[in-house]
């Protein structure tokens, strides 16, 4: 059998291309879209909209919960290479949507003053025209009368641009490009016209019946006697079948493109489908930093140049503090390791010391030989001890000979030896004689002891026996 899989060098040219695609993926721009607060069903409706229109380089997933503040949304966006927010927040009054740039801003601040879901638009057409294929690359962005209106359009501008990969037209694949992103600047207004559609190519310059031919569906012709009553007049076909195009919309197909009858340096028709959602936006405020800084450009509060450069100085005398905040931070940081590092070394130098004066070259002789003596037969005595109060007899002279050579110089331990002088008439009786010893241990025989009502026992046998008796 042969070599099955692929060879060396295909694995090979396979992991750079790979590479390369991973690395290009990680240089194009990425975004986070959700809201904050309570913004209301239809705002996040509208979040998850703006979401659908962001694909495939956003989160598609991302969930924000109330407790997730911006500080936390930034510390994450950095290790995944998000670089752009979009934020749709809703107040009594409108309902707001910020745009930022991450991680050093600026953040643009828009009012959106109507909007209309992707289900109120999808269910307003006759014929929509949106499927999953559609979302596997970003849209194409058209920027439409973003002229010289001064600095915070052209800012705008930028920020919409950067918001999506760039587009080499010399290189770019037209089989890639299905959706279409419009924003349209209203000079007299000031408003911006946010617009998202599929986009179609179909071929002109042929009939009603040659289309019909050519789509996926196959027109029902069991009234006709010929195929060309079909392609010659569109017999059995509606009006509304066949879209009027105009020179608004034909162009010249640089390369083919997907779909029948689009072939290369052929004419060929764009038509656009609104897919949703609609929004109107005015922009209110352009901030420098993230949500946070000094105020750029404002619509409705214009400052006159002496309140700029009061809030100007104000802003650099709050940084002049900061700064010697922390030199006086860094200092005292400085002081204190000094100190840690002087109180080591005295430490260590007085261990030194105190270990020196303390050594010496002679030996240490160690417990004079009466004392270990003694230990060891006040050990042993209280091992005796015990055994006699474990056995309740001697030990043997054996077990602990040290105890037994101290008692018989000194007798018993634990007990003092006390001398009892005699007296004369000890140990004689009445009479003058001599006192009968008693016998020792226990008596032999039977032992009386008395009972009730003068009846007296007999233990041996247990029979009850008369005192008289």
């Amino acid at each position: 059998m042969g070599q099955s899989g692929r060879s060396r060098h295909q694995k090979r040219a396979r992991a750079q291309a790979r590479l390369r695609n991973l690395e290009a993926y990680a240089a194009q721009p990425h975004s986070f879209v959700f809201t904050r607060g309570s913004a209301g069903r239809s705002v996040r409706q509208l979040s998850l909209d703006v979401r659908r229109v962001m694909e495939p380089l956003t989160a598609t997933r991302l969930q924000i919960r109330k407790k997730n503040s911006l500080k936390d949304c930034v510390a994450v966006a950095g290790p995944l290479g998000v670089t752009h927010f979009l934020i749709l927040s809703k107040t009594e009054t409108s309902v707001y949507f910020k745009l930022m740039r991450l991680p050093g801003g600026p953040t643009l601040t828009f009012q959106i003053n109507k909007y209309t879901l992707v289900r109120d638009v999808v269910s307003s057409l006759r014929r929509h025209r949106m499927h999953e294929q559609q979302f596997a690359h970003p849209p194409l962005l058209v920027l439409n009368n973003f002229g010289p209106h001064g600095m915070h359009v052209k800012l705008m501008a930028t920020m919409f641009q950067n918001l999506f990969p760039s587009i080499n037209v010399h290189k770019v694949n037209l089989n890639t490009i299905k959706r279409c992103l419009l924003i349209n600047y209203n000079a007299d207004s000031q408003e911006l016209d946010f617009r998202h559609y599929s986009i179609k190519v179909v071929p002109v310059g042929a009939s009603r019946g040659m289309k019909k031919l050519l789509q996926e569906k196959f027109p029902n012709m069991s009234r006709l006697q010929d195929i060309s009553e079909l392609l010659a007049t569109g017999a059995g076909l509606s009006e509304s079948e066949a879209e009027p195009d105009g020179e608004h919309n034909i162009t010249e197909l640089p390369q083919a493109v997907a779909g029948r009858g689009n072939m290369r340096a052929q004419q060929s028709a764009v038509r656009l489908t609104e897919i949703g959602p609609r929004m109107t936006l005015q922009l209110i405020k352009i901030q420098e930093g993230v949500g946070e800084g000094s105020v750029l450009f404002h619509s409705f509060v214009h400052k006159t140049e002496e309140e700029l450069q009061a809030i100007l100085a104000a802003k650099e005398e709050k940084l002049r503090l900061k700064a010697q905040r922390q030199n006086q931070q860094a200092q005292n940081v400085q002081r204190k390791q000094e100190r840690r590092e002087a109180h080591k070394k005295k430490s260590l130098a007085g261990m030194k010391r105190a270990r020196a004066d303390g050594d010496s070259d002679a030996e240490d002789p160690g417990a004079p030989p009466e004392a270990e003596g003694s230990a060891q037969q006040e050990e042993e005595e209280d091992e005796a001890e015990y055994f006699r109060q474990a056995v309740g007899e001697e030990p043997d002279e054996d077990m602990f000979p040290r105890v037994t050579k101290r008692r018989l110089h000194t007798g018993p331990p634990g007990k003092k030896q006390r001398v009892k002088e005699r007296r004369p008439d000890q140990g004689r009786g009445q009479d003058g004689g001599q006192r009968p010893l008693k016998p020792k241990g226990r008596p032999r025989g039977p032992r009386v002891k008395p009972g009730y009502r003068g009846v007296a026992r007999d233990q041996s046998r247990g029979k009850p026996k008369k005192r008289g008796a």
